[in-house]
């Protein structure tokens, strides 16, 4: 593990592992963006026509709900690459 301090910024380097996670949580955060922008499009469009003016309501709710997701995602990151963090540092008192 290495740190490097550049103009004020700390810079932690876990190995190749932290960029895999970083990438997976990356792509299911993407992933979630993208759901929601579709929600949300089909949404608008089933609002300008009244008999699917509910389902366009339930889908702005799911899409909504989704917003709730983008932050659980990046705490989730946060945790797990914590543990790596901390399983790194066991290693290198062994």
């Amino acid at each position: 593990m290495t740190f490097y301090k550049k103009e004020d910024e700390l810079d932690l380097e876990i190995g190749n592992r932290y960029i895999i996670i970083q990438r997976r949580y990356e792509f299911i955060g993407a992933f979630n963006d993208l759901l929601i922008a579709i929600w949300f499009l089909i949404g608008s469009i089933f609002f300008l026509n009244d008999s699917l003016m509910e389902s366009g309501t339930w889908l702005f709710i799911v899409g909504s709900a989704q917003f709730l997701i983008k932050p659980l995602i990046k705490v989730a990151s946060l945790i797990h690459v914590s543990g790596i963090y901390k399983e790194e540092q066991e290693n290198q008192k062994n």
